[in-house]
């Protein structure tokens, strides 16, 4: 802080005091105040006993002990304390280089100010917890990771850190830092819900892209069959295939013996695709081995690709977003779109936007008589599960309720609970299913040619506008469904829409 009048660097320093003599110390600096000009503020924390939970059980003890942050100019700090020498010592940053002078330890104002705001807000919540901060990245029940958050608002702003389950309870765990130079606490706070966070995609173990693997693989295979135009036996085929690798588990095998039986073009674009996309085919495979009609059982029919796919199936030049499919009732847009998330790194400990490229999947049913386009998105098991819910149950999951500030009591004395409701955190999909004025529809059995579908859907008489109101709002609502912690349910259901990479 400048005092851009008199050109003082005004500073919050750290003071320590002799154990439990804070207050005594902040009296002193107190009265210094009245003929120092210099020193603008003293603040001591309140809370100083959190609960600290370990193998052993739960047990109180301090946290900040003799320590009392000062605002001030350097030179009015040192006076005052040689003035009272025998009441506290300055705080010194260690030296990291022969030869660097030491330097009074330093506060930024903005880390001040949030410290205080969690210190009077949530500091009777915190548990100090005893074992590593890495130890929180997986539940050792499960042994899946836990979902990584970040809030987005009030003191812990920007603050990043793992859900996970105490007993009963799903609490906040983070690291906080210490007084120390690179010294770390971790730390819990209760009641998560209270907390507006956004979920971090997990690079290095989303269950939402491990969920998706198998839906990948045989999305891949079903992309090339139908480039490859197979039509109405891309099913039948797609069976033929996982049947023959799981006689001979050999891709090299699969496309010598589709080339001998004229299959010329699926035998050379199988013999196209990348190890990654090879070792996700093999994976399926071996699931189907040990799993037997799983393929069967969970592919039964098919109408349109989910909307969200990693592979186009069609090749699109480098220069080309956008290609066509037709098939036997509608005719298939395949659009290149680029999402970027933020997704963390664990291992490293780090957070970084990553964009990854999908291909949105929509059908085109045009009314000739009406000169209208109908475009589509296959949303089938997502849809047909809303479409299940009734009443009030279903006025809770689209309507929700109203948040409310942490701390802050409603009319009838009890704190507002924030319910997982899309209002409150899909709020594309929110007005799609409640706005009469919005373009796309949930629509419930859409007919396509002699099969239904729950689509999400916009009719229009401009198909270039409709195309791209579809694709935006459907893409929309898959990121907002993605990065909330409060829509997990939906978020599997999402799965058959979107599959992550």
């Amino acid at each position: 802080m400048i005092d851009k009048l008199n050109h003082l660097d005004y500073c919050w320093y750290v003071v320590r005091t002799r154990p439990r003599q804070e207050k005594k110390f902040v009296k002193l600096l107190e009265q210094y105040k009245a003929k120092s000009k210099n020193i603008l503020e003293v603040y001591a924390p309140t809370h100083t006993t959190v609960t600290v939970r370990g193998d052993n059980g739960d047990k109180q003890a301090p946290l900040f002990v003799g320590i009392v942050f000062v605002l001030a100019t350097q030179k009015s700090l040192i006076d005052f304390m040689e003035e009272h020498a025998m009441e506290g010592v300055v705080q010194y940053e260690r030296k990291t280089e022969k030869g660097e002078k030491t330097r009074m330890r330093v506060i930024p104002e903005e880390q001040m100010r949030a410290f205080r705001d969690f210190n009077e807000n949530y500091a009777e919540q915190m548990i100090i917890l005893e074992r590593p901060y890495t130890d929180y990245a997986f539940n050792p029940k499960t042994g899946n990771p836990n979902e990584i958050v970040r809030v987005i608002d009030g003191p812990l702003k920007g603050r990043e850190g793992y859900i996970a389950r105490f007993r009963r309870d799903k609490r906040l765990v983070f690291q906080m830092r210490g007084l120390k130079k690179d010294s770390y606490l971790t730390v819990s706070l209760p009641n998560i819900w209270n907390f507006h966070v956004v979920r971090l995609h997990n690079a290095e173990g989303d269950r939402l892209s491990i969920g998706t693997e198998k839906g990948r693989a045989i999305d891949l295979l079903i992309g090339i069959l139908q480039a490859c135009g197979y039509g109405e036996q891309t099913l039948p085929l797609l069976y033929e295939i996982i049947d023959s690798l799981i006689v001979r588990p050999s891709l090299v095998s699969l496309c010598q013996d589709l080339h001998k039986k004229g299959d010329t073009a699926l035998s050379m674009r199988l013999a196209q695709i990348n190890g990654n996309e090879a070792e996700l085919i093999l994976n399926l495979v071996r699931y189907e081995h040990d799993n037997p009609g799983y393929v069967r059982q969970n592919w039964q029919k098919l109408v349109l690709r989910p909307y969200l796919t990693p592979t186009a199936g069609i090749t699109l030049e480098d220069s080309q977003d956008e290609t066509k499919l037709q098939h036997t009732h509608f005719t298939e847009i395949i659009r290149k779109i680029e999402i970027t998330e933020e997704a963390y790194y664990p291992s490293k400990k780090k957070n970084e936007s990553i964009t990854t490229t999908y291909y949105a999947h929509i059908g085109i049913l045009k009314d000739k008589e009406k000169d209208e386009y109908t475009f589509f998105a296959n949303w089938d098991e997502f849809l047909g599960e809303y479409f299940l819910t009734a009443e009030k149950a279903n006025e809770k999951l689209v309507s929700g309720t109203i948040r409310t500030a942490h701390g802050n009591n409603t009319d009838n004395g009890k704190q507002e609970k924030l319910i997982e409701s899309f209002r409150n955190y899909a709020p594309s999909l929110y007005k799609v299913l409640t706005d009469t004025s919005s373009a796309v529809k949930a629509i419930q059995r859409l007919a396509v040619g002699t099969d239904t579908l729950n689509v999400m859907a916009i009719t229009t008489t401009d198909p270039e506008k409709g195309k791209n109101e579809l694709i935006k709002t459907c893409t929309d609502i898959c990121q907002e469904i993605n990065t909330t912690t409060h829509l997990a349910i939906w978020r599997r259901y999402l799965r058959t829409v979107w599959l992550h990479q």
